[in-house]
Order: structure tokens, then sequence, then C-alpha cells
């Protein structure tokens, strides 16, 4: 049935208006860069997943999903086993959805229609599929988007403090190391990553160590070695702030419980988990894994059987 329904997804057809694919028996998996021809929207009950494209990249917590328009690019890998879905919209129907990747808060009632719809076989649908697929892309078009990005600078010398960071989120330098390290002045750095980003340097770099985090203790890391790996002075320091940002401790994260909303501060504040739109023409990365899994269509390495994306 899963072939059947990737067959469909392929297909140059706007019928049925939407495919969902519900796996429960994924494990870790990884396929490189490419398209589809409809919106697809990626989530899961449990488990962690990475997706991206050619300029941005999001780590998709439990509750979530990210939203990819008709025809975008991109990549994506889960951690461990996770507990997903995907839902195929036809183009026609994406008009009114957002016009640009981004993540969503799952709502419950949204959950259980993409799990209902992915029951559904073959392209026919009767009237009450056809109301629950409104009452589905209903659901989407009112979804709250969740911030859980990298807004990238656009000043090649923050971009250069901003690689080695994501490369080594660990690395404990401090703005003024980094500044001279960059040739900025530590006042501009200061301003500039504020202005191009949407947070200050320091909210930046937490930011960075969160998302990193997520996917180590994902992928099975004592919680001890990532706190240490990232750069914190002590386990408890790392909890407290895990918890801060995202509202419970990791243990409770992945225990495969709810997962509350995280806490929202203002643009370019001191506190953690803000809402931010980037300034203009800015770019977002999660983590420098992206660049070595984004290569060109033909780049499809799945490691181990896991979820199509």
């Amino acid at each position: 049935m899963l072939e059947e329904k990737f067959a469909l997804v392929a297909a140059d057809s706007r019928e049925p208006v939407i495919i969902a694919v519900y796996d429960t028996r994924a494990e870790y998996g990884e396929l490189g860069m490419h398209s589809h021809r409809r919106g697809q929207l990626c989530g899961q009950r449990r488990g962690l997943i990475t997706m991206g494209t050619e300029t941005g990249t999001w780590v998709v917590p439990a509750g979530h999903a990210v939203w990819l328009p008709p025809h975008q690019r991109h990549f994506g890998y889960t951690h461990g086993a996770v507990e997903g879905w995907s839902c195929y919209i036809a183009d026609t129907a994406c008009a009114t959805l957002p016009d640009r990747p981004c993540i969503i808060k799952v709502s419950g009632l949204l959950q259980e229609a993409v799990i209902r719809v992915s029951g559904w076989q073959g392209q026919e649908m009767d009237e009450a599929q056809w109301r629950l697929a409104m009452v589905l892309l209903d659901e989407l078009r009112a979804a709250p988007i969740e911030p859980f990005n990298l807004p990238m600078p656009v000043d090649q010398r923050l971009v250069r403090i901003a690689r080695a960071l994501l490369k080594d989120p660990g690395d404990r330098r401090d703005m003024g190391a980094w500044a001279a390290w960059a040739g900025v002045s530590e006042r501009t750095l200061s301003r500039r990553f504020v202005v191009e980003t949407g947070y200050s340097y320091t909210v930046w770099r937490q930011r960075a160590r969160l998302m990193r985090a997520l996917e180590l203790l994902a992928d099975g890391a004592p919680v001890t070695n990532v706190a240490f790996d990232l750069g914190y002075d002590s386990v408890s320091a790392f909890i407290a702030l895990f918890k801060r940002m995202l509202g419970v401790t990791p243990s409770a994260y992945f225990s495969g419980g709810a997962v509350p909303d995280p806490p929202r501060v203002k643009p370019g504040s001191g506190g953690e988990g803000a809402s931010v739109k980037p300034a203009p023409g800015a770019r977002s990365v999660t983590s420098s894994r992206r660049a070595d899994r984004s290569g060109g269509d033909a780049d499809r390495r799945p490691r181990r059987t896991g979820p199509k994306f």
C-alpha cells in the first residue's frame, strides 16, 4: 500500500487532494536533497527529525511538523526510531497555505485527521472523506508557526562566526574573542547579530547549542556527555537551560510525553526561545550536518530502512 501511495505522490495528478502516510516502524533514515510536486507536511508523534532546504534547516520535535510548499527541494533524516507521518497536498490546494518552509505546532485534531487519511486508498474520495480533507486543510492554515530554527546573519564576518559555532557549539570563546577572530569590533558584532538574526549573540549561541543537544540526545547520547561536549560547566546548568527553553527536562522531553510550548521572549533580549522573524534576506541553518547531507537529487543514502520525507 505504501508503494502505491508514493507512486501517487510522484505522479503529476491533482487527485486525491491529500495523500497521507503513517509509519510506526521507522528506524534511523536519511534522504538526500529532492522535491515533490505536492506540498508536504511532515511530523511525528514520537522522536525527532531534522529537515532542511538549500537555505535553511529545522529540528522538528514531537508534536510539531515542517511544512514544505510544492516543488521545494529538501532533505531529511531521523534520529533513532520515530513514529511519524507525512501528508502530501495537491498544489491546487496549497494557494492559501504558507508559501515558504516553516515549522508549525500540530493540534490534536490535525494529527488525528492525518492518521485517519493515512488509511485511505485509491484516488477517489467520498463525501465524508472530502469533508475531513477540508478540516485538515483548515487546521493547517490555522496552525501557529514555531521558532525551531536558527536565522543566519548576512554580514560575512558574522557568517564566519556563526558557521564556526554551528560546527562546534561547545567552543568556549567569548564574544570578544570571536570578534577579534573575525576582524570585527565587539560592539558591531553585538549590534549586527540582533539586526540580522533577531537574536542577541548570547541567545543565538544558546539556541545553536540547544538544536545540537536535541540531535545528540535523540541519537542516544547521555545527558552528561552532551552537557560537557556543548561547553556547559555542569550537567545541572545544561538541564536548567534546557528546561527554560523547552519547558521540560531532557529526560521528560524524550520520555514520549506531551511537550509544552517553548517559552517566548522579545526579539534581541537575553531570554531564550524567542519567536522572531529574521531580517530580510537572512538565511536559516540549524546544524553543520546539513552540509554533509544536502547533495544533489541523486544523493539519496538511507543507512537503514526509514521513512520517506
